[in-house]
């Protein structure tokens, strides 16, 4: 499924009408695009890169559940969403902390404080780029992180060129608590190029 290129704008979108019977065609194609780029890092942390097509079509599904359509209250869900599409020099992701037993995941939120911070991704041959982490808001307390958070890995031209040419990828974190790193899969390593200018 391929990217619009345009940027989001309230004429950029389908209406909720145009929307219902792209829906019907294409959802699986986009729970498939973003199956391609979740990535799980260990047994308890899911990165969810992000796309401008899965951003699209986030903002698309809020407007149907909620059953928007005045222009002011459109433009409000797009602001809401698009500092999550990658730009170019960077991959943009909701980084999620799943701990599916309640009492384990509160001892482990406040295990893995700063976990967000020492997230990182290292193109092959090159120095690691750690996130910059919830620009949007502070997600954590003295007691405990957040179980969700968004992450942009803002990488160098050197690095984009890389990536595009075919280097590997790994994605990692050196937290104390939570010492882990994969090699992200050549698939999701192609969709990912595809962010990069």
């Amino acid at each position: 499924m391929k990217t619009t290129g345009l940027p989001i704008t309230p004429d950029s979108l389908m209406t909720l009408e145009a929307y219902h019977k792209f829906r019907k065609l294409h959802k699986a194609d986009v729970i498939a695009h973003r199956k391609l780029r979740s990535i799980h890092l260990g047994e308890h942390i899911n990165m969810q890169f992000e796309s401008e097509l899965s951003i699209r079509y986030q903002i698309q599904e809020m407007l149907r559940i909620e059953k928007i359509f005045e222009e002011e209250a459109i433009e409000e869900e797009i602001n809401v969403y698009t500092p999550l599409v990658p730009t170019g020099s960077n991959w943009k992701a909701t980084m999620m902390i799943e701990y599916p037993n309640v009492d384990e995941r509160k001892r482990e939120l406040a295990r893995l404080i700063g976990v967000e911070d020492r997230t990182y991704v290292e193109v092959e041959g090159k120095p690691r780029v750690y996130a910059i982490a919830d620009e949007d808001l502070e997600r954590e307390t003295d007691e405990k992180t957040s179980a969700v958070h968004f992450v942009r890995f803002e990488l160098t031209p050197e690095m984009c060129a890389a990536v595009k040419a075919g280097a590997g990828v790994k994605l990692g974190c050196d937290h104390t608590n939570y010492p882990m790193h994969v090699d992200i899969a050549p698939e999701a390593l192609a969709s990912l190029a595809g962010d990069l200018a």
